[in-house]
Parts: structure tokens; sequence; C-alpha cells
């Protein structure tokens, strides 16, 4: 791992997240390319809500950036791979979301999911408000349970194909992350202030990431999917 870790680890730890993912989206088959307009605005979108939120809690120390992993450039204070992450990140994981919906059927969106989606709603918000003096953990675990609450009133169909691409994203988000917080290195490449979250962790990760990685994902789907079907309602001009 020494030979990889310096100015450009990070930067590496991005390569490898979207290299397949960019390349077995021109395979024949899955075509992912041929939804770059859904593709293109649901990423603009999760940049645009999120590169803001990342600049005011870095700013606010919640985490921090280990200078020795990073290149350096840095727009808005922060670093240009961490801008980058919130690009690659949604792409593999719209990526996993499509794989899976091509190679197997639909999960149908029961009443008993929602009703389940409904108590981690309340089970979030609760967890929220007990760890309010805890910003990352407050500020994640209220998105997450508000964007449960939303699932549950307008029941989207595709919130049971969502859930499974979220769980099998897991087993890459653990090693991605753990090679961001340390899991896996002599020191991390991203750093969390103890003070702003609640200190259980899987591996060196936060259980806020599993949280902000939930809600980042659902929202990239949920922009996805709308574009989508935004973009087969249009019709196309032939000249």
């Amino acid at each position: 791992m020494e030979i990889l870790t310096g100015k450009f680890f990070y930067c590496y730890v991005l390569i490898f997240t979207i290299l397949y993912p960019l390349l077995q989206s021109f395979e024949s088959k899955l075509k992912l390319y041929t939804k770059w307009k859904s593709l293109l605005f649901a990423l603009l979108i999760c940049v645009l809500v999120h590169v803001p939120i990342d600049i005011v809690l870095t700013n606010l120390s919640v985490w921090s950036f280990n200078s020795d992993y990073i290149l350096g450039f840095k727009f808005l204070n922060l670093p240009i791979e961490e801008w980058l992450f919130f690009i690659i990140i949604p792409y593999a994981c719209i990526f996993i979301y499509e794989v899976l919906n091509y190679f197997f059927n639909n999960v149908r969106s029961s009443q008993l999911i929602f009703n389940l989606t409904l108590l981690s709603a309340v089970v979030l918000l609760i967890i929220a408000c007990t760890y309010y003096n805890n910003i990352y953990t407050v500020l994640y675990f209220s998105l997450a349970s508000v964007t449960c609450f939303i699932v549950f009133y307008f029941k989207p169909i595709w919130w049971g194909n969502f859930l499974r691409s979220y769980l099998v994203s897991l087993l890459p988000f653990l090693f991605i992350n753990g090679l961001l917080t340390g899991s896996f290195t002599e020191y991390p490449i991203v750093s969390y202030n103890p003070e702003h979250i609640i200190g259980h962790r899987i591996l060196n990760i936060p259980v806020e990431d599993a949280v902000y990685n939930f809600v980042i994902l659902a929202e990239v789907i949920a922009c996805y999917e709308m574009f989508k079907k935004l973009f087969k309602k249009i019709p196309v001009k032939n000249n």
C-alpha cells in the first residue's frame, strides 16, 4: 500500500472506483451511455446540493483532509478530489442500480417495504434528536429521515430496486470508505471531528457515513428516474 500512498492517493481511490463502471457503461447489453442526459442531470443536482453542504461542514471542522494524500488544489476550500467524489461515487452507484435492474427482476415495492421505510424515518429522527449536538449526525440522520418520510408519502415504484442496490453498494462502500478513513492505511485521507459524530464505527468508518451514503444515493436515483421519465416524454425531432 505504501507505493500507492502520497499526493495522488485520493485520486487513485477515485480512479479505482470509476474505472470499471465507466468502461462497462458502453457494454452492448447495458448501454448505460444511452441514458447520458438523465445521468448528467442527476449528477448535477447531487453536486449542487451536497457540495455546498460539504464546504460548510469542512469550514466547521466537522472533517478535514490529510494534505499528504491530496494534490493540494482546492476550490472554495474543498480539495478537487472531493468535488470529483460527488460525481464518481453517485455514477458508480447508478451503474450498480442499472446492472441489478438488468440482470434481476424488479423488487416489488410492497406496502410492507413502505411501512418499514416509515419506521426507519421515525428511528432516524429519534437518533437525530438524541445527538442534536453532533453536527454530522443530526444533519444526515435528519435528511435520511425526511427522505424516508417523502418516500412513504409518494411511494415510488423504484424504491424496492433502490434498496436492493443500496444494500449491494454497501460492499464496495466498506472498501472505498475504508480507504478514505484509514481502515487499511496508517493514516486516513479524511479525518472526522469526534465532537460531531456518535463515535460508533465499522472498521474505521463512522456509522454516519452509511447514512450519508444512503441520502446521496436516494437523491441521485430519484433524480435519475425522474429525468428518465421526463426525457421519454419529450419527442425527438427528426431533421
